[in-house]
């Protein structure tokens, strides 16, 4: 078994691919973002509030299992789904029966699915659907009607379907092959609206944007472009999210305006200096604002190697002893010393990939120098671990 630490940081090695991924997107990052300022419209960076999806879930059967479907003596609200099913079918099995169902091709489901803002009765919507029991396998199956239902618990959609499952697998003999997963599928256009939600569009004299980010200097520059192409008066930013407009009164020309006002050009300001880390999966992002002052870094190597070999201790023929297996371990401790590696100060984000992409760290080992960094006051920026 073996447990390696940082590595040394020394010249860039050709092998480090993942570093080389990173750098390149930044430095694309750095071309697509240079200068001051970005050019955004007003519906990229603020939405109507109370214009929003609502999020529907529900409880369902999936039938036509070939054979891969819930043990329902192990899953109960298996076997008790289809006993109420079929029981709103007109069919009513004998008492205690409904525990003792044998059903190989029935699966328990949820089933989920995003309601659309101004979605209206009779509107089809996709749905996901994901086994919540131990079946083995959905492909092939069958949703039957489940209602959908909203937070506030009333039934929003309908729906039903053959489910498609991207995946395959097989398995005999102890052998088991898959290919993608075959617990969750989807449902193209699988349910149907049945009641609307309310929106506060045409309510009122004004209508209310959210930013997307909290920024006052944003919020400013989006009221200052309704009211020049708009008017004086037109907008009002009430805080660093939120700007307040009037809109007119009748229907259509509310939604003239709405979507002429969606259309204005923004100049955006610059975001604040943030760097992402996913200490997950080692990918780093940082944006256009991020610097770096002038640091010096030492990045050492402690590797610890750990070997265990199996003896044999065999007695004699005519000794009364028994046979024993024991282990025999043996653990090296190798520490190389770490470079001292000067890094120039870097005031723009091309810089900042130079210096970092100089050090020839992998992403892993970046998670750490970026962190030390910081603490040392070199990174002009937010440090954000997710």
């Amino acid at each position: 078994m073996h447990a390696n630490a940082k590595p040394s940081v020394k010249a860039i090695q050709p092998h480090h691919y993942g570093v080389w991924l990173v750098i390149g997107l930044l430095t694309l990052m750095c071309l697509a973002l240079s200068g001051n300022a970005q050019a955004a419209r007003i519906k990229e960076v603020a939405a109507v509030e109370g214009v929003r999806s609502n999020q529907l879930t529900g409880f369902g059967l999936v039938v036509g299992l070939d054979g891969t479907g819930d043990q329902t003596t192990q899953m109960p609200y298996t076997s008790q789904g289809i006993s109420n099913y079929l029981q709103q079918l007109g069919i009513t099995l004998p008492p205690g029966s409904a525990s003792q169902l044998q059903l190989k091709n029935v699966a328990a489901v949820l089933v989920t699915a995003q309601l659309p803002a101004f979605a209206r009765p009779g509107q089809m919507i996709d749905v996901n659907v994901s086994s919540v029991g131990n079946s083995k396998s959905l492909k092939g199956g069958t949703l039957i009607s489940t209602p959908l239902k909203g937070a506030d618990g009333e039934i929003y959609a309908i729906a039903q379907g053959n489910l498609v499952v991207a995946g395959a697998g097989a398995s005999a003999g102890g052998s088991k092959v898959q290919v993608n997963h075959l617990s969750a599928g989807r449902i193209p256009s699988g349910a149907q609206v049945e009641r609307a939600v309310p929106t506060p569009l045409q309510e009122g004299n004004s209508v209310t944007l959210g930013l997307e980010a909290s920024d006052f200097q944003t919020a400013r520059r989006v009221a200052q472009a309704i009211n020049t192409r708009f008017g004086a008066g037109s907008a009002q930013a009430l805080d660093g999210r939120t700007i307040r407009v009037n809109a007119p009164g009748d229907t259509d020309a509310r939604v003239t305006f709405m979507a002429e006002l969606e259309e204005l050009p923004l100049e955006t300001s610059i975001p604040s200096a943030k760097v992402v880390i996913n200490s997950r999966t080692g990918s780093i992002v940082m944006n256009q604002a991020v610097s770096l002052g002038a640091c010096a870094i030492a990045h050492g190597n402690l590797s610890i190697s750990i070997s265990t070999t199996a003896n044999v201790s065999q007695p004699n023929a005519l000794a009364a002893g028994q046979t024993a297996v024991t282990q025999k371990s043996d653990i090296q401790i190798k520490q190389e010393p770490g470079m001292l590696i000067q890094l120039p100060a870097a005031p723009q984000l091309a810089d900042v990939v130079r210096a970092l992409n100089s050090l020839g760290a992998t992403p892993q080992d970046l998670l750490a120098i970026l962190q030390a960094i910081k603490a040392a006051g070199a990174l002009n920026a937010e440090l954000e671990v997710i």
